[in-house]
């Protein structure tokens, strides 16, 4: 039965709390009580399950999205590299204020419902009887503690609310009329406040606030604050809060939460598990509460060792840590490891893209990136086919950056733009760009005397940016310039771009390569500094012009035009267009050189594991990976 190391911090007597009128309503089905939390109901230590339901729970047809009614129980295995990977279960999890369906639609979800009127005004309610996994009420007060007193607290918050909440320098009204209700107004249009609630990493607007209470200055005993403080031996309690305050890295296993799992597990592990949330809010047509699965246990492994440990099936569901070069290994091993290979297809805009620097540091090579005739003539030095056959046995899409068919706004002229490999163009755009100068062995010349040795440094975690790197070092040699791999640590590396100290770096497309007329195109304007063709210029947007530079060409000058007429735009029509010269300019002037998308993403799933989609979207943003194909539905049948 349920390990009691498991319940010490979940379970106590003030978990029942009195006054919430039971779930059992005649509109929904008779719920069942499952077998992992029944020893602690029979016990007084839990409630019954009519009493830690919401009063409108989501009740899942699983029949009408042609999926399997599940039964309770079993433990999945899964593997992450890095400690700090636990977070992986928030974006699977996908519990949200609201969230993508199947359809990439936004549905409420934590929510019970939403009103948005003219994008200015949004009136979100919770459902009644919402409970925190600890068993605390889940009302409006979770989110005017961390507006008024997180968000708004400067020893907390010293840059204020997210960049998300501010259009155009302002703040939002924010007011909590009742227990149930939230609403959020602007002066000026905020189209994507609700797409951003929806995201794999979403701002969470809300905090678990009888918990924090207790380490906050203006709530907790200030003696006892003080214990806290140096026994944690923080700084302040405002350390300490944020130390606590993590509902994102999901690291504080005392920290309630309402994803569909719970962190069991505190300190560093090489097993860490998450024991099924008892309060959680969705339930299946039979009346048995989600999701299907008790205990997810994730083991840290070598990033190398992922594939050969799925292989030798060690996993129930894999597919972080996994590329395609390790398909046909994978597939080998399927009959002895019990578990089938599917290859789903990926969101991101490009699978692997170059991102020339126009911040960086030199200020010889600076023009030179600078200039749109190099990125193109680097585009088409590039042999998108050679790479397609070596790495992904022509399954993937060659062709620039843009969106993937599956987005409305996609079109061929914008993947097809300076994309065919054409050496003999690429060398004419440089000799127009004034490299007409060669060292003896054939590299070009920069105006400085220095030879064209075109540095791109790599986060070193994906072998098959490492090949199709060394197949552009062969091309790139034909039209004279010479490519330098410098592999780094991912976080060096986003470190060196930041600053400007890196030529040029390596990464995936963008990360949404999905787009409808309802997503946000702030990340195709300089808006962000991870967007690694112009760090700077994304600093200076998102420090309101306190650091980084402001944009100086006039083509992405215009992409933050673009941005604006989106966010005032009062039609879909008009939105649209501004998404698609928006992808006009990205195809003309090729911020980031991407080399091909829609490579298969391998899913190792165990012969037991139900609800797995066959074909599935492997997307971080919109999806959360697992996440939109809704993990707490999948079940084990024995």
């Amino acid at each position: 039965m349920f390990d009691t190391r498991y319940s010490r911090f979940l379970l106590a007597p003030a978990l029942v709390l009195a006054g919430l009128l039971p779930v059992g309503a005649t509109t929904l089905p008779d719920l069942q009580e499952g077998a992992f939390w029944k020893s602690e109901v029979d016990a007084g230590h839990l409630p019954p399950i009519n009493e830690r339901l919401p009063a409108d729970p989501i009740v899942v047809d699983l029949g009408a999205k042609g999926r399997e009614f599940g039964t309770q129980g079993g433990t999945l295995n899964t593997m992450i590299t890095r400690s700090k990977d636990i977070r992986q279960m928030v974006v699977y999890g996908y519990a949200r204020l609201v969230g993508y369906d199947e359809n990439y639609e936004i549905q409420p979800d934590l929510l019970a419902s939403f009103e948005n009127e003219g994008n200015r005004k949004y009136t979100l309610h919770l459902r009644p009887g919402h409970k925190w996994s600890n068993g605390s009420p889940f009302t409006s007060e979770d989110f005017r503690y961390w507006w008024e007193d997180v968000a708004n607290n400067e020893l907390l918050s010293p840059s204020g609310p997210p960049d998300f909440l501010r259009v155009e320098g302002e703040l939002p009204k924010v007011s909590f009329p009742d227990e149930q209700t939230i609403i959020y107004e602007w002066n000026t249009p905020n189209p994507d406040f609700l797409q951003a609630l929806a995201q794999a990493r979403p701002p969470f607007i809300y905090r678990p606030s009888e918990f924090l209470k207790e380490y906050h200055g203006d709530y907790a005993d200030s003696e006892k604050l003080a214990a806290q403080v140096e026994d944690q031996r923080v700084k302040s309690w405002a350390s300490l809060h944020n130390k606590l305050d993590n509902l994102y890295k999901f690291d504080n296993h005392k920290l309630p939460t309402l994803q569909p799992w719970v962190n069991a597990s505190s300190g560093k592990k090489i097993r860490h598990n998450f024991v099924r949330n008892p309060y959680y809010h969705r339930i299946d047509s039979n009346g048995v509460q989600l999701p299907y699965i008790d205990v997810v246990e994730m083991e840290i492994v070598a990033p190398g060792l992922v594939a050969a440990k799925s292989n030798a099936g060690e996993s129930d569901l894999q597919a972080r840590g996994l590329d395609f070069r390790d398909a046909s290994i994978l597939k080998k091993g399927e009959a002895e490891g019990g578990y089938k290979t599917q290859l789903w297809s990926t969101g991101v805009a490009s699978q692997i893209a170059i991102y020339p620097n126009l911040n960086y540091e030199d200020d010889v090579w600076r023009e030179v990136l600078r200039d749109a005739r190099v990125r193109r003539a680097l585009s088409m030095g590039i042999d998108r086919n050679t790479i397609n056959q070596a790495l992904y046995f022509k399954l993937a899409k060659p062709g620039s950056m843009t969106v993937l068919p599956e987005s409305p706004f996609f079109e061929e002229g914008n993947r097809d733009a300076w994309s065919q490999f054409d050496p003999e163009q690429a060398n004419r755009l440089l000799d127009e760009a004034g490299l007409d100068q060669r060292a003896p062995d054939g590299t070009r010349l920069l105006p400085d005397g220095r030879p064209m040795e075109f540095i791109i440094e790599t986060a070193g975690e994906r072998q098959e940016v490492e090949n199709a790197l060394q197949i552009v070092t062969d091309t790139w040699r034909e039209i004279g310039v010479k490519l330098v791999m410098r592999p780094l640590d991912r976080d060096i590396l986003r470190n060196r771009v930041f600053a400007g100290s890196s030529m040029a770096s390596v990464w995936y497309g963008w990360d949404n390569g999905l787009p409808r007329e309802y997503t946000s195109p702030a990340y195709l304007a300089p808006t962000d500094q991870v967007f690694l063709a112009w760090p700077k210029w994304g600093q200076y947007y998102q420090t309101s012009g306190e650091v980084g530079e402001a944009p100086d060409l006039p083509e992405a000058q215009r992409l933050m035009e673009l941005l604006h007429d989106w966010d005032e735009a009062a039609t879909p029509e008009a939105r649209e267009a501004a998404w698609r010269e928006m992808l006009a300019i990205h195809a003309d002037q090729l911020y980031g050189i991407g080399i091909l998308a829609g490579a298969p993403q391998p899913v190792v799933v165990s012969n037991k594991l139900r609800n797995v989609p066959e074909k599935g979207m492997w997307a971080w943003d919109p999806g959360a990976h697992f996440g939109v194909h809704r993990m707490d539905e999948f079940f084990f049948a024995e």
